[in-house]
């Protein structure tokens, strides 16, 4: 698969109006975020040390793309850091809910600037764009 230079109608990508929403939703889950940090008895300055955490996943790229998709998804999606909420709920602890919160952070401004998951075949097609040399 060779994108166009506009990126117009590259497989698996998000445009149009379903874009617009996308992104309207992932700052949401980021201003939420943002409200569910704020409940915890911890420093506003944990948001811009762990901010970035995520994005050492992609460090599996160095284990090939495919692996590599795979570890930075499960980092990017809302799975991981839905089940640290949970859980920081669950059993009271608020080290969960603080990664939980930074992680869902992270995703909603990753959303809204339209990095979104990866494919396995490159590191710079996402279901929402397309970014960087490819």
């Amino acid at each position: 698969m060779t994108p166009s230079a506009d990126h117009d109608g590259v497989t698996g990508v998000v445009t149009g109006r379903p874009l617009v929403w996308l992104r309207l939703e992932a700052l949401a889950v980021g201003v939420a975020a943002l409200v569910v940090f704020a409940t915890t008895t911890h420093s506003w300055w944990l948001i811009p040390a762990l901010f970035f955490a995520p994005d050492l996943s992609w460090l599996g790229y160095l284990a090939g793309a495919r692996t590599g998709a795979w570890i930075y998804n499960l980092a990017h999606s809302t799975l991981l850091p839905l089940a640290l909420l949970a859980a920081g709920a669950v059993w009271q602890v608020d080290a969960l809910t603080v990664a939980g919160a930074v992680g869902l952070l992270h995703i909603g401004v990753d959303r809204v600037l339209k990095y979104g998951l990866k494919y396995d075949h490159s590191f710079a097609v996402t279901h929402l764009g397309v970014h960087g040399n490819h």
